[in-house]
């Protein structure tokens, strides 16, 4: 039995394991891909470093403990302070958007971020998604007024001050 080969199997399981593990946290495939590999390579190492019937054993150890440390993971991780912040503490079913009613249609506001078109507005104290007419770009903090409501689409216009008002006249 080679000591460096065992040494590299070792590293090779608990790598792939932490970097499923990471996989969680960070979610782009990528991580645990590397981790797959790990242990893939690790069980590869392994018929060569266990005589013959433990090289199998070995690979098939791998795939166990695969499988406890994804479940132990899936078990303690939500009970964690961090694992709470990236789970549902209830189900979707529940969650639905308030469509914006045709109540707002006329009603003026302010522009939160910079509609590019679309952007964020507070109308009458409430947060909305809201989308510029025409496709105009509003900067933030410009005064705003729904000219329509279309589903769950709010358009607006800038409002034109009284001193632009008179000059467009003229």
């Amino acid at each position: 039995m080679n000591p460096g080969l065992l040494n590299l199997y070792i590293t090779l399981v608990l790598a792939g394991l932490l970097l499923i593990g990471v996989e969680i946290y960070i979610p782009e495939g990528v991580i645990g891909l590397l981790g797959g590999l790990c242990l893939l390579a690790a069980a590869v190492i392994g018929f060569f470093v266990f005589p013959s019937p433990w090289g199998l054993l070995s690979a098939v150890a791998i795939v166990l403990l695969s499988v406890l440390a994804m479940a132990a993971w899936a078990f303690w991780v939500p009970r964690t302070r961090a694992g709470r912040r990236l789970t549902l503490e209830r189900d979707g079913r529940d969650f639905r958007l308030d469509a914006p009613g045709a109540d707002l249609e006329g009603r003026e506001g302010e522009a939160q971020s910079t509609l590019r078109p679309a952007g964020v507005a507070l109308i009458d104290g409430r947060r909305c998604d809201v989308v510029a007419e025409e496709g105009t770009w509003i900067e933030a903090g410009a005064r705003i007024r729904v000219t329509a409501v279309r589903g769950t689409r709010v358009i607006v216009r800038p409002v034109e001050s009284a001193g632009e008002a008179g000059q467009k006249d003229d």
